[in-house]
């Protein structure tokens, strides 16, 4: 069995012609550029590329491997370099009625073993989708539909960011997946966490103990990936073992969760839209302390503290640990130029973030910055919490 890290929720910007696939993402989230970012700087083995039923990504993935760089495996996925295993995905958007009768919506990450299953799956989507071509679109479709669509075409239905305000079961669909899926919820193997979220947090929710979290990064530019990642367990990187493995199935495992802590997520806590500030205070905050509006964007800390069932965080046996990991991009001090520094040495971002002595970057990028990121690694910090779209701030100690 082998250690490795996987980032499972990575968008593209544009296809390889300029086509925009994902609006909010950097042009230069290409699928090429993904693949080559994970192997060259990243150190990340299994990466899930959550943009590839549109039909220029697909046009784009032939055509890289068209240039034998890259090739599909049995098992599933695209392997390039034989370093990195490439999982084919689909972010939806569906339509859900949540319980008081309004409309919310909620995205899903949608994972295929192959070209053809994706390519298959693209072209019925294209009957409940407006805009293929485009990312995390919204389907005329619930969760409960599209999981049958998902897994005729051999995939696998993990909702995505499960507590954000937006675009999420939790933060406004409903208190309850079981609600959502009915008798099709134990066919959904895992939720992904989100960034203002943790598993001291979600633990508090007795539905998810079955559930196995996932720690992704959501990334809309390079730099962003691997901000979250998970470790896990597996003999070889293909899709077939991450399931199993998503599954805790024959010994594979996700063994640790690395993300951010849930205090750094940009809707951590409530915002009022009103006064244009975040609100601290004793959760759950439903309306604002100073004006008194209720015109507030919930933060996540907050809706947990409305929809969990128990009274102090109780994880199943085979949860693995959350690790709060601050990405080197995040730290005070650590520039690009000092990252290219790092990686021109270390090679990964993963081994500097996991393999090197305080006294091995120090002798690169000198005693200051070795100390930001040796405190940052070890949680050595101060941090100002998130809120209404705005990531929180550290200051390293």
């Amino acid at each position: 069995m082998n250690e490795i890290f996987a980032d499972l929720h990575v968008h593209i910007g544009r296809s390889e012609n300029g086509k925009p696939i994902k609006i909010t993402a950097a042009r230069s989230l290409n699928f090429a550029n993904i693949a080559k970012e994970c192997v060259d700087r990243k150190g990340i083995s299994v990466v899930g590329i959550i943009d590839c039923a549109s039909p220029y990504v697909i046009e784009d993935i032939e055509n890289f491997l068209a240039t034998g760089e890259a090739y599909e495996i049995a098992d599933g996925g695209i392997i390039y370099k034989d370093k990195v295993c490439i999982i084919l995905g689909s972010e939806i958007e569906t339509s859900e009625i949540n319980d008081q009768g309004k409309t919310g919506s909620a995205h899903n990450l949608c994972y295929f073993p192959s070209l053809k299953d994706i390519k298959a799956f693209s072209k019925e989507m294209s009957t409940h989708i407006k805009n293929i071509t485009l990312s995390s679109q919204r389907a005329n479709i619930s969760a409960y539909e599209l999981i049958d669509i998902v897994e005729k075409y051999n995939g696998v239905l993990i909702p995505a960011h499960a507590f954000t305000p937006h675009k999420s079961f939790y933060g406004n669909c409903t208190d309850r997946l079981s609600k959502i899926f009915k008798e099709k919820f134990e066919r959904v193997p895992a939720i992904e966490l989100g960034l203002s979220s943790d598993t001291f947090l979600a633990d508090t929710i007795s539905e998810l103990e079955t559930k196995t979290f996932l720690t992704n990064s959501d990334a809309h530019s390079l730099p962003k990936i691997a901000r979250e990642y998970n470790k896990i367990l597996v003999n070889d990187i293909s899709f077939k073992e991450l399931m199993m493995a998503i599954k805790n199935e024959g010994g594979r495992k996700i063994i640790a969760n690395y993300g951010l802590d849930p205090k750094l997520g940009k809707y951590h806590r409530t915002y009022c839209e009103k006064c244009d500030k975040r609100i601290e205070g004793e959760a759950p905050v439903l309306h604002c302390p100073d004006c008194d509006s209720s015109n507030i964007t919930m933060g996540v800390f907050d809706r947990i503290e409305v929809i969990k069932d128990k009274k102090e965080t109780k994880s199943p046996d085979f949860r693995p640990p959350y690790i709060y990991q601050i990405p080197l991009t995040f730290i005070p001090g650590v520039g690009p130029k000092v990252i290219e520094k790092l990686l021109g040495n270390f090679e990964t971002e993963m081994n500097v973030l996991h393999k090197l002595s305080r006294d091995d970057i120090e002798g690169v990028v000198g005693a200051k910055v070795a100390n930001a990121i040796s405190n940052a690694c070890s949680g050595n910090v101060n941090i100002q919490a998130g809120g209404g779209g705005v990531y929180g701030k550290i200051s390293v100690g």
